[in-house]
């Protein structure tokens, strides 16, 4: 984030580490027919969290599974609260969010892809940012090579839509506040891109997010996305860029058809010239230009049009939403102890 956008958080009176690294933390655990590895995650979430005496709670949201995933969370000390049917990842993590107890938050897979030992680590740098993420650009990634091609033009997408270099775009492992994400849920689908949204959300209204690498191990069971999901992320991008950043979108797709609809033009009229047999002023009561050439001159500036509306909109909604939560990275410098008066003091001096 560059420093322009930084300091537009910056908030009076609001310090970095004003959180001890031992205030409580609620740790939500979505969870969908995960018998085989929840318990065991969730012992190593306590190990951990016991280990850096921070006070914590373990919720587990059982999103209708089919197996004992709830009976082993509870017999794993957790806080169980289970869905009467399968309503997806992002609805377990609200469903977890709003039962939380504790301002700070914890996102983390049951399947124990992700590696526990850096909650205390994110928990720390979360004192200086708003939102931490665990990118899984450590030494062990374990990601399956048929689901890398679509990551990456995910990623792509997502670095052009917020103009950050976004390391993992839709990581499971993540620390954040708790007010901080709430204010999205209106905006937040059911489904897996959950945590894609939040990510371009707190990007684009310049919150700061920061990137923790991690590994990311071989998760225990079948994993819930399918090839049908990568259609579904690609949409959700193109819609938060609607939201948040519509010109990225509709200026360049207006210049590329605007572009060719030009060159569609110069080429009808050299067309034009070839087949006339006399030159003279009457050549431009001929037809010229060709249905193709007109159609994509209308397309480039619909689409222009369009995106100026998306654009106008979302900064009018931005000027008169007032309410967004303060961000808790932001710095106050206060001047020394007797400062003032010393300058006034050198002041009156030197007027008299």
């Amino acid at each position: 984030m560059t420093d322009k956008k930084f300091r537009k958080r910056v908030i009076k009176g609001v310090v970095p580490g004003e959180e001890s690294p031992l205030s409580p933390v609620s740790v939500v655990m979505p969870a969908f027919n995960e018998q085989g590895s929840v318990a065991s995650q969730i012992r190593s979430v306590k190990e951990v969290l016991d280990a850096a005496r921070i006070p914590h709670e373990i919720i587990v949201v059982d999103d209708g599974s089919e197996d004992g995933t709830s009976e082993e969370a509870a017999s794993a000390g957790a806080r169980v609260i289970t869905h009467q049917g399968n309503h997806g990842y992002g609805a377990s993590l609200k469903t977890g969010i709003r039962s939380a107890r504790h301002e700070r938050i914890v996102i983390i897979d049951a399947d124990s892809t992700y590696p526990a030992d850096q909650i205390p680590v994110m928990l720390e740098k979360l004192s200086e940012a708003d939102m931490v993420v665990g990118a899984r650009t450590g030494d062990e990634v374990h990601i399956p090579l048929v689901r890398r091609p679509a990551k990456k033009i995910l990623n792509m997408l997502a670095n052009h839509i917020s103009g950050v270099k976004i390391p993992d775009l839709n990581s499971g492992l993540r620390a954040f506040r708790k007010g901080c994400v709430e204010q999205y849920f209106p905006i937040l689908p059911n489904k897996f891109s959950f945590t894609t949204t939040i990510t371009l959300a707190l990007l684009a209204d310049d919150y700061r997010v920061l990137y923790h690498p991690i590994d990311y191990y071989r998760r225990v069971g079948k994993s819930k996305i399918t090839p049908r999901n990568f259609m579904d992320f690609m949409i959700l991008v193109i819609r938060m860029a609607m939201l948040f950043q519509p010109l990225k979108i509709f200026l360049p797709a207006a210049l590329v058809c605007g572009s060719l609809g030009m060159v569609k033009v110069v080429l009808d009229i050299i067309g034009l010239f070839k087949r006339a047999e006399v030159f003279s002023w009457m050549l431009i009561f001929q037809p010229a230009l060709s249905t193709s050439a007109i159609l994509l001159l209308l397309v480039a500036l619909q689409l222009l049009l369009i995106g100026m509306v998306a654009d106008g909109l979302g900064r009018r909604i931005d000027r008169n939403n007032l309410s967004l939560v303060e961000s808790k990275a932001a710095r106050t410098f206060d001047p020394p102890a007797g400062g003032d008066e010393k300058d006034g003091g050198a002041s009156s001096g030197a007027k008299d």
